[in-house]
């Protein structure tokens, strides 16, 4: 394995990121090449975890020619969101110079499979060089990773439908609970720059084989060495599938849940109708039949009337909630996967 170092420039002198880039040569040049990342949202730390399992197992099987497929790795994806800090509180989601969700706004690519910086967005030139970069890394691999986690959750995946179900194989290999298919989206994530540029290479070819997604591993709080190890066992497995390691055992394990390739119209956001402290009734896993009481918001404690009840809005399956228990009106409370199309009828992100 090599390691690079790249340098991100800032906007003033003297300021400057450095990206850490890991590369594994593999034997097979027609093998498929793979692209993965984590920590986009710098706080975000499973996925981090999981590749301190998954290097020494590539660098393995690299040293046994066994890697036929080369693959590239970024763990810490987001040196600039690293870096931010507030009062001893890490926030890595959000641009502090420009309030940019890092996971938005990624130059998407011409028909040419170009990426122009000007006018992408109103980040800065240092986010841009670092978009720009990580989208030029994942270019000509049919496999591209990009490893998230949400406040508490369970672990899923998103989709684009195109590839659905080829890519069951990926959601049975880390024994996820739901996988969320997406049709176009809105918001120029980095899985869908990332899938752009794929459709920009392959013109009208066929797209078989191909594999780009977000995966969600649980929550920010599910960082411990057995979670880690599980899922890189699970992300090699799918390795030794697709043909990036040469395996002997090529069978596909079983899709955990009924709600593996569920269209992302069947999410229910679930807001805030009152400002105030949360008192959870249902958590990430649970199955809730519609109508079910899943929260109250107490606004007033202690007096009659002082707490707002929250309740399904259709029978589902709970994949996330919110970590904190102090809330604001209007913020997000749940995501539920339900057994009917959402009447918000999501295409694009389904938070900021």
């Amino acid at each position: 394995m090599k390691t690079e170092i790249e340098t991100i420039r800032g906007e003033t002198p003297g300021l400057s990121y450095e990206l850490i880039v890991h590369r594994l040569t593999g034997s097979d040049p027609e093998a498929p090449g793979v692209y993965i990342q984590s920590a986009l949202h710098a706080d975000e730390r499973p996925g981090v975890a999981a590749m301190h399992f998954l290097i020494p197992m590539l660098e393995s099987a690299e040293r046994q020619g066994r890697l036929r497929g080369s693959v590239t790795l970024v763990p810490h994806a987001n040196p600039i969101g690293a870096a931010q800090h507030l009062f001893g509180t890490h926030m890595g989601r959000f641009s502090g110079a420009t309030r940019i969700n890092f996971n938005r706004d990624f130059p998407v690519p011409d028909v040419d499979g170009n990426r122009a910086l000007e006018g992408a967005s109103a980040a800065t030139f240092a986010e841009l060089r670092l978009k720009s970069r990580l989208l030029e890394l994942a270019d000509d691999c049919p496999i591209v990773l990009d490893l998230h986690c949400d406040d508490e959750g369970v672990q899923y995946l998103y989709i684009p439908e195109v590839l659905w179900p080829e890519m069951a194989d990926l959601a049975a290999c880390l024994d996820a609970e739901a996988a969320l298919l997406w049709d176009k989206g809105s918001d120029r994530a980095f899985e869908e720059a990332a899938f752009e540029q794929i459709r920009a290479r392959a013109a009208n070819a066929d797209l078989s084989g191909h594999c780009v997604t977000t995966v969600e591993l649980r929550g920010q709080a599910d960082v411990d060495a057995a979670s880690a190890r599980k899922d890189a066992e699970g992300l090699f497995r799918f390795l030794q599938l697709r043909g990036v390691v040469s395996a002997e055992d090529t069978q596909v394990p079983s899709l955990r849940s009924d709600f593996v390739g569920k269209p992302i119209r069947y999410v229910d956001m679930i807001h805030a109708p009152a400002g105030g402290t949360i008192l959870y009734h249902a958590k990430p896993g649970d199955r809730v039949e519609a109508g079910a009481l899943i929260a109250e918001i107490i606004t007033d404690p202690g007096v009659r009337d002082g707490a707002v009840e929250i309740h399904a809005p259709q029978a589902g399956y709970v994949l996330t909630r919110r970590s904190r228990r102090f809330i604001r009106m209007g913020d997000d409370l749940f995501k539920i996967i339900g057994e009917n199309a959402s009447v918000e009828s999501y295409e694009g992100a389904l938070e900021d």
